[in-house]
């Protein structure tokens, strides 16, 4: 690839007050794992040639593996330059702290810079919610180590409506910036966060940066209603992985979304995969999304999706289809008794 390509790819402020990225993300949890170090620097300057700029890994990938690389190829391209990088911390604390606790936090910090051979982080996120560390804690935690320069701007990931709102309420008690993203599952075929995280988010001027934006696979096309996946697919070597699991989304609900899907990539004469990604990007509150792939090609081949431009009347069908609708009570009770118009603005209710 060269440097040519990255008059295509877009850039969005990630929510109000965070650093302008580009539109598409890379991923790396694949790195140390299903990609070695010299696939990964592949897909790395694969992502800066075409004008990507934000990277996201986490401290868990591979245990560490996927920062250690990151930090090498840093290093070997002489600094970040124009990249943004966002990792994660949570799921690894030192022993005897839990997760979300002041020496958790920082220490986990430490570690991350150490592997990424940086002085500080963009992008900080809590990788979730913990329930044994009150929250006061870890936002003043956060809120000292930006004032120290180890982090410039807090985020979190997998968690709810309230309590993004408490984090939120926490940082304005406490005077700490609000985070400037949330990290969620979200795609056509998995679209809860519409009820009360994503407007949570509009609310409070936070971007979202969803991860899973292909659904695990399932809206590439390459599951079926006739067999369960096998072979060299993350749902061929686990067809029980976690909520992308065949059985969860082996539904009639489904295959109509993808029969939708199909439909338009084929009147295009593009991948299903390009149509999913544009959709989920023209979705309130999202400045990016994360690409994840385990293979140049397939990275390559998701950068495309950039060029992309559907019609509002294309966005609209798979909006219907995907729908998920309302619980009865008390969302749609709102909608039809109190004048709240977001779940149909969002096009949420069926």
């Amino acid at each position: 690839m060269t440097a040519s390509n990255n008059t295509h790819m877009p850039y969005q402020q990630l929510g109000q007050n965070g650093p302008i990225v580009s539109r598409l993300a890379l991923g790396t949890m694949t790195f140390g794992a299903e990609t070695n170090e010299v696939d990964a620097f592949r897909q790395l300057d694969c992502f800066a040639d075409y004008g990507g700029t934000f990277i996201d890994t986490a401290d868990v990938y591979s245990a560490g593996l996927s920062e250690e690389i990151i930090g090498r190829w840093i290093k070997q391209r002489g600094g970040l330059g124009q990249m943004i990088l966002a990792t994660k911390g949570r799921f690894a604390p030192p022993a005897g702290s839990y997760g979300g606790s002041r020496r958790a936090i920082v220490k986990s910090v430490e570690a991350s810079l150490k592997r990424l051979q940086l002085e500080s982080i963009d992008v900080y996120y809590m990788h979730g919610w913990d329930t044994q560390t009150d929250i006061e804690e870890t936002v003043n935690t956060l809120g000292d180590l930006i004032r120290m320069g180890k982090i410039h701007h807090i985020a979190w990931s997998n968690v709810s409506g309230w309590q993004i709102q408490k984090i939120v309420s926490t940082c304005d008690k406490l005077g700490v910036s609000r985070p400037v993203s949330v990290q969620p599952q979200y795609n056509l075929l998995d679209r809860g966060i519409e009820i009360e995280v994503l407007p949570c988010c509009l609310e409070n001027g936070i971007g979202l940066a969803p991860w899973s934006p292909l659904g695990g696979g399932w809206l590439t096309g390459k599951y079926n209603r006739q067999a369960a996946p096998t072979g060299s697919t993350r749902l061929g070597e686990n067809p029980k992985r976690g909520v992308e699991a065949y059985d969860k989304r082996n539904t009639d609900k489904n295959y109509q979304v993808l029969d939708t899907l199909e439909s338009i990539a084929t009147q295009h004469q593009i991948p299903m995969s390009h149509v999913a990604l544009t959709w989920l990007l023209s979705r309130p509150a999202v400045s990016t999304l994360l690409l994840g792939a385990r293979t140049i090609e397939q990275l390559e081949d998701n950068l495309n999706s950039i060029r992309l431009v559907l019609e509002s009347k294309e966005i609209n069908a798979l909006t219907k289809v995907s729908a998920p609708g309302l619980p009865e009570y008390p969302y749609q009770f709102l909608t039809d008794w109190s004048g709240m118009t977001i779940w149909d603005e969002l096009g949420t209710s069926i």
